[in-house]
């Protein structure tokens, strides 16, 4: 499924994506891939939720296939029809963290994500909202995302109890 989302995201890019576009949305593009390695490094074993592969070996692949490909991608579309009036913006971050939790709701109906540390489906569905709204901002103006974003993951450890570890 992990495989076949990825894929679906690329030909959605391909098909949809303003293309000609593609630098203007790299630094956001570049955000959500680094914000996911490194939630991934920062929580290890203690992660919220966990991938399980389908023929992909292990979480750890998964995790690198979407934070190359599939979260990229889909914030490039996001971010190419992303509306100019304030009514349609909260409307359009909607729309996005409806379709996120629907491919999410998915996955855990197939034992493709479980969920850890009192993490749900609806903590997930309140993230996405929060993350898209992060991201139209770091597109925007990305040093108060950036501030938003480390106060938004201190509070996530906090909250769920996730042990912070760092590298030795």
């Amino acid at each position: 499924m992990h495989v076949t989302i990825a894929i679906l995201t690329i030909c959605a890019a391909i098909k949809w994506g303003k293309g000609k576009n593609w630098r203007e949305y790299h630094p956001s593009m570049l955000f959500i891939s680094t914000g996911g390695l490194l939630y991934e490094y920062i929580v290890q074993e203690n992660t919220l939720w966990k991938f399980h592969p389908d023929f992909l070996y292990g979480h750890e692949l998964v995790v690198i296939i979407y934070a190359i490909n599939t979260m990229p991608l889909s914030i490039f579309l996001f971010l190419s029809h992303f509306p100019k009036k304030w009514l349609q913006r909260v409307f359009y971050i909607f729309i996005w963290s409806v379709i996120y939790i629907s491919v999410e709701w998915i996955l855990h109906m197939f034992d493709r994500i479980s969920y850890q540390n009192g993490w749900s489906l609806m903590y997930s569905f309140l993230f996405d909202l929060v993350m898209f709204s992060v991201i139209a901002l770091h597109h925007y103006k990305p040093l108060p995302a950036y501030i938003i974003s480390l106060v938004i993951i201190i509070f996530l450890i906090v909250q769920f109890e996730v042990p912070f570890k760092i590298a030795k």
